[in-house]
């Protein structure tokens, strides 16, 4: 029986831990792995060999775009699999229109994600950063000391998730065992489904109003842009914070970053818009903010599970068994 031929496309400097020696063998036994090496470019001689006889080509970071073009360097492509998170900006709806098979493993880029955001909330609420600036700055525990007894700490602590989404969820799951009161806005829930996952449904406006750590989890999309706004950062409580791991394009900055100046929230940003803010942003230098440069996703030895999940589904669509994370053309216009 033939094996499918699998080609590689992928930034290897980007990509490092995703695909293990062991992924690699196994690619080599559910199929046929041309070459180890990943395509960093579509448009050399060595690349139209290997798409010639691409069935299946699995993708990660930095991969070149899988557009109109690779439908005619690669007439035997079947399924094109991107194990990273989305596929926006990757993989060209041509190729969904040519019957292509697609699937990616942003669910394993989701767990990391959802393990940073809890720490984040846990942290949060016990006002951690702040209690150890405070005990660093002074080397003692005159100021920190009183603090302990401030309305602080995570019982019964009221935490609003914006967004649904395959992070949101998982978040929503982690939340479980702790005694927390789960709020969740996203207008594709109703209150039954909301109550199944363990939440309460409310609007946009009450979840802010209402919570003490409010975390975004909604996709970027031109109706979400700056969905967090002036007006519902002037909702938030004094004392509460703001979470974002999701896209920095959901939150007006300019907004965030005037209430921040006043010491009335705090905030843990994962994400900016732009990616990467100015040398001179007070992201940087206010002391209630949480900065880090896009590291609740994927890093290190997490990154292996995108490749054994863009293993499992290679196997199975090899098998004719149903993939668990296919997508389709519709599906991706809501994703992040």
């Amino acid at each position: 029986m033939n094996r499918a031929a699998i080609v590689l496309a992928m930034q290897p400097s980007r990509t490092e831990h995703v695909l293990p020696e062991a992924v690699l063998r196994r690619l080599d036994g559910i199929g046929r792995l041309l070459d180890a090496e990943p395509l960093q470019h579509f448009d050399d001689e060595r690349a139209r060999r290997l798409l010639s006889e691409a069935e299946i080509l699995i993708t990660g970071w930095g991969a070149p775009y899988v557009g109109r073009e690779v439908l005619t360097l690669a007439p035997k492509l079947k399924l094109v699999v991107h194990a990273a998170g989305t596929v926006k900006g990757i993989v060209d709806a041509c190729i969904f229109d040519a019957g292509i098979a697609v699937s990616h493993a942003a669910e394993a880029n989701a767990v990391p994600v959802a393990e940073f955001t809890l720490a984040a909330i846990i942290f949060a609420g016990k006002h951690v950063f702040r209690f150890r600036d405070l005990y660093v700055a002074d080397r003692h525990r005159d100021r920190t000391h009183p603090m302990q007894h401030e309305a602080i700490g995570n019982y019964r602590r009221a935490v609003g998730i914006i967004g649904a989404s395959r992070i949101g969820r998982r978040v929503i799951e982690l939340l479980k065992p702790f005694d927390f009161q789960v709020l969740l806005f996203d207008p594709t829930v109703d209150a039954e489904q909301a109550r199944a996952l363990g939440t309460e449904k409310v609007e946009l406006d009450d979840l802010m109003r209402r919570s003490d750590i409010v975390s975004v989890h909604a996709p970027s999309l031109p109706s979400t842009r700056h969905m967090i706004d002036a007006s519902k950062l002037a909702l938030m409580k004094d004392g509460a914070t703001l979470i974002n791991t999701a896209r920095g394009a959901l939150i007006d900055e300019d907004a965030l970053l005037a209430v921040l100046k006043t010491g009335r929230i705090d905030a843990v940003i994962d994400v900016t818009d732009p990616e990467i803010p100015g040398p001179e942003s007070a992201f940087y230098d206010l002391s209630n903010v949480f900065l880090t440069p896009h590291i609740a996703g994927a890093v290190g030895l997490e990154r292996s599970r995108l490749g054994e999940m863009a293993a499992d589904e290679a196997e199975r669509f090899i098998k004719g068994e149903p993939m668990l994370y296919g997508l389709t053309l519709e599906g991706l216009e809501n994703t992040a």
